[in-house]
């Protein structure tokens, strides 16, 4: 499989600064007995294929990375990459996750690794999406 990068400068890279931010509305989302729940309707960046949000909160167990592929399908993946622990961004044309740092760990869909420096796979997360609404398992009760 073929690579393809987001284009960074090494400040860039060296900060771990990922491209997929924080949702604009930071209210968008619930967590409740192991679901994170977000509402699409204040969700806007999760309407457009590519789209994605980063969310990172002390009540989750941890961070997840959400997009819309360029099929319309919602992914979750916890949002740290198996090599430095820095986060995630999806890669636009591509069935593809990229580590915004130095390592350019490159994971396919499933989580596995297809390049760079890790070894390690990232967690995906089961996704249910329903009208208005995404659910998504980060652990079982």
């Amino acid at each position: 499989m073929a690579v393809k990068a987001y284009k960074r400068s090494i400040f860039q890279r060296l900060a771990g600064r990922p491209q997929t931010e924080p949702p604009r509305d930071p209210s968008c989302w619930g967590f409740n007995e192991g679901i994170l729940a977000i509402d699409l309707d204040r969700a806007p960046e999760l309407s457009e294929h590519w789209g994605a949000i980063a969310i990172e909160d002390p009540a989750l167990p941890v961070p997840v990375l959400v997009f819309r592929d360029g099929e319309g399908i919602i992914h979750a993946f916890c949002n740290l990459c198996g090599h430095g622990g820095r986060h995630l961004d999806p890669v636009s044309g591509t069935n593809t996750l990229m580590c915004c740092s130095l390592g350019k760990s490159t994971y396919d869909y499933d989580g596995q690794v297809v390049g760079g420096a890790s070894e390690k796979p990232v967690v995906s997360f089961p996704v249910r999406e329903q009208p208005g609404q995404v659910a998504i398992t980060l652990y079982e009760n």
